[in-house]
């Protein structure tokens, strides 16, 4: 396998393992500081789940129709072992089982990262009982229009998921990005259903196994990424909440913060496994405590950046209520917002990639921010 820190350069063009906590500094061996990106990467995040269900097929050639750069599954895993797109473990909020009798027994209770879930779980269920639940809208006050796709379409493995890329990079010519999200993976580990293996031998089977494959895996753990920085050569990010701190870490007993990892050296020590930084947008773009309207950007894109990572940030929504004051039009928290303005701001902050449940808003943003 190729070193990171030789094919640097080569994610640059397309886009040791030790604790983060610590007292060692950057080295000769660590990357080159980088720039953004010529074009900035718009990823469907989830699919395109302003227009359908989340995490569907139909979402996501929809994203894909709408000039998304990449995808993006998040995977857990079946009991038998299926990687499948869902964005939780917990599909009670996301699917019509609920609805099924036969699977009634299946609810419980269960600590997930430390926080206890009602429900039913993705673990508790083979492939192919799945295969019998049909998807629903996860936020029906929010997205009404979404309630017409209930009971339409299926779950899909990730298997699915990469065939229907490249069906439909056949079709349009197009190279289409996936960036697979692993959730929970700490806890699945506990459980026997580690996700990193079948994950790299699902994307190998579809000849993704390059540093310069579209592919961007992800994870707010920082554990299964050093694991999978000796498995694959594919580019891996390393996700920051705007709070907390990785479940692994809380695990282990580690004090590692989200926020350690934003600075100069907690952006160096994510460099030695990672490729990207992705961080919440409001990580970049702050907003003020007394009026919710952003401010100056923060240092963390410039950190990133001279540590040789790229930023790509979460989630851009159209919804007034997903965004700083200074982007939203009127008072309806259901109403859209100024995502367009949204989008040139985080831009001309210097990120190189964004998320977006609204895929074909954000590629005319970004668009014509490239023009000007």
């Amino acid at each position: 396998m190729t070193s990171r820190i030789i094919r640097t350069s080569l994610v640059a063009l397309v886009g040791a393992t030790l604790p983060f906590v610590g007292t060692s500094t950057a080295t000769a061996t660590d990357k080159a500081p980088v720039q953004q990106v010529a074009t900035p990467q718009v990823i469907g995040h989830r699919g395109a789940p302003g227009y359908r269900p989340e995490h569907t097929l139909a979402g996501y050639r929809l994203a894909i129709d709408m000039g998304a750069d990449y995808i993006e599954p998040d995977l857990v895993s079946t009991k038998d072992g299926v990687l499948v797109a869902r964005h939780e473990n917990d599909i009670t909020g996301t699917t019509d089982v609920a609805d099924h009798p036969e699977f009634a027994d299946r609810k419980t209770t269960k600590t997930i990262d430390g926080q206890k879930i009602t429900g039913w779980f993705t673990e508790d269920f083979t492939f192919a009982e799945l295969e019998t639940l049909r998807a629903k809208e996860r936020l029906p006050q929010v997205r009404p229009a979404n309630t017409q796709y209930d009971g339409l379409y299926k779950i899909p493995s990730f298997a699915q998921v990469l065939h229907l890329v490249r069906t439909e990079e056949r079709k349009t010519g197009r190279t289409i990005g996936v960036a697979p999200e692993t959730k929970h993976p700490t806890y699945f580990d506990s459980i026997g259903l580690s996700p990193e293996e079948p994950m790299v031998r699902t994307l190998e089977k579809f000849g993704y196994d390059s540093p310069r494959d579209k592919v961007l895996i992800q994870s707010f753990e920082i554990g299964n990424l050093q694991q999978l920085n000796h498995m694959t050569d594919l580019p891996l990010e390393q996700l920051i909440d705007s709070s907390g701190a990785p479940a692994d870490k809380v695990a282990a007993g580690d004090p590692t913060t989200y926020a350690d990892m934003t600075t100069p050296e907690g952006m160096r020590r994510i460099a030695r496994y990672a490729d990207w930084a992705g961080p919440s947008k409001d990580l970049v773009l702050p907003r003020d405590p007394a009026t919710g309207a952003t401010t100056t950007p923060s240092d963390l894109v410039d950190n990133a950046h001279r540590a040789g990572l790229h930023v790509v940030i979460y989630t851009l929504r159209e919804e007034n209520q997903f965004m700083a004051t200074n982007f939203r039009r009127g008072t309806d928290p259901n109403a859209h917002g100024d995502m367009h303005a949204e989008i040139a701001a985080f831009l001309d902050a210097g990120v190189d990639a964004l998320f977006s449940d609204f895929p074909d808003d954000a590629v005319a943003a970004r668009n014509d921010w490239l023009e000007d």
